[in-house]
């Protein structure tokens, strides 16, 4: 078996990671040319230079659209670690397919998350402290993603552990750049932001929290909503993104607030060398 073929299974967690990175409002990223593709570049639509954002009434003397979104950018980009939550609600029929996503992040390239993948599709537990990483796919997402009773022989191996390997380790390497969270901040800030012009609404709330929506609509006639928090400092906490074929949201919480530091013990992991032999031989 080729080496390609035999590092598929590691290769398609790191890809099913990285995919849902595309932010509302963000050009899909490019179709991955290596086995561990690079993250999408995540950017918040900045709003037209002229008639962004309904004219405020003489009763909102708040900032306008613009001045909020830009506030809600910078304070992104300005971010020491955050947390994202993602959900596609259209894969939840697809088991090849991310669903939902929860990372904890930070600029030292530190990260906690858990991925779900579609339809029963199995989940993938990820941490990742320093260069050493640590990813615990369940027997589902083997069954799911290595046909032919394979998925069930690697399972069956693993024993429910973690794969643990460094990201010098070719499948590992990818790790480096999800989960650090100052190249998120550089991609997206050195990304051209869409020009959609955007409206202010109402005052609502999101999990609790006081928040202003901005809505627009980009190009291809899909609706972007970003939730702005209503007092300063003016932050992003949910943005959606919905049209033809099209129902996801993206949440911020946790703005610099500490990626939990405990790692899995020597006890529940296996090298990611392990992994490599299984399918190999089955």
């Amino acid at each position: 078996m080729a080496r390609g073929s035999r590092l598929c299974a590691g290769a398609s967690i790191t890809a099913a990671l990285l995919t849902p990175f595309a932010l509302p409002g963000t050009a899909p990223a490019a179709a991955p040319a290596s086995p561990v593709p690079a993250a999408a570049t995540p950017a918040l639509p900045a709003p037209a230079r002229s008639g962004s954002g309904a004219p405020r009434t003489p009763a909102d003397d708040g900032p306008s659209a613009r001045a909020l979104a830009r506030e809600a950018r910078a304070r992104l980009l300005a971010a020491r670690s955050v947390h994202l939550g993602f959900a596609d609600h259209r894969a939840a029929g697809d088991r090849t397919a991310p669903a939902t996503l929860e990372l904890t992040l930070d600029r030292g390239g530190n990260c906690v998350g858990r991925l779900v993948m579609g339809d029963d599709g199995g989940s993938v537990a990820l941490v990742k402290r320093g260069d050493q990483v640590w990813m615990k796919p369940d027997a589902a997402f083997w069954k799911a993603q290595l046909p032919d009773r394979r998925g069930d022989a690697v399972a069956a191996r693993l024993k429910n552990r973690y794969l643990h390997g460094s990201t010098k380790d070719a499948v590992l390497r990818g790790m480096s750049d999800t989960c650090d969270l100052s190249v998120f901040q550089r991609e997206a800030a050195a990304e051209p932001s869409p020009r959609t012009a955007l409206t202010k609404g109402k005052e609502t709330k999101v999990d609790g929290t006081k928040v202003i929506p901005l809505t627009g609509t980009e190009d291809d006639g899909k609706k972007i909503t970003l939730y702005v928090t209503s007092a300063g400092p003016h932050r992003l906490v949910r943005a959606t993104r919905q049209g033809p074929g099209t129902d996801q949201d993206l949440t911020f919480t946790g703005y610099d607030e500490p990626v939990p530091s405990a790692t899995p013990a020597p006890a529940q992991s296996v090298d990611i060398s392990e992994l490599q032999h299984e399918l190999e031989h089955t």
